[in-house]
């Protein structure tokens, strides 16, 4: 599947690198922000064997909304038997996700280049 004619969205740059869809998300991502960002997140996300990669380095608040399309991303990209990878570094951002336990689920990658490298998703149990 290819998404460089995704539509573009103020909060979502989407682009292929490495046989991977990159979701780089931008800005504030709250609830506005989400509804903006999901339709491209399931196009990215439904297709067989997906292989995404969400990058939220771009990203200056992330909230609950944004917590929400990484579990929708991760449900959806399983459902499919494919790959889902996260790339955060923002302290407050990375501490939202150990607490919240999605950490344990979709471990982030430090980098671009280290989540690509990674063989498989994260298959933990909700």
């Amino acid at each position: 599947m290819h998404h460089n004619s995704a539509p573009s969205v103020r909060h979502l740059r989407v682009r292929e690198e490495r046989g991977h869809t990159v979701l780089e998300f931008h800005g504030e991502i709250d609830i506005l922000a989400a509804l903006e960002i999901v339709s491209c997140l399931d196009s990215a996300t439904g297709g067989p064997e997906p292989r995404v990669v969400i990058d939220l380095r771009p990203v200056d608040f992330f909230d609950c909304s944004g917590l929400r399309l990484l579990y929708r991303a991760r449900r959806r990209v399983l459902a499919q038997g494919g790959q889902l990878h996260l790339v955060c570094t923002d302290d407050l951002t990375l501490r939202v996700l150990k607490v919240t336990g999605l950490a344990r689920l979709l471990p982030p990658s430090a980098s671009l280049d280290e989540a690509l490298s990674r063989p498989e998703a994260t298959s933990g149990s909700w």
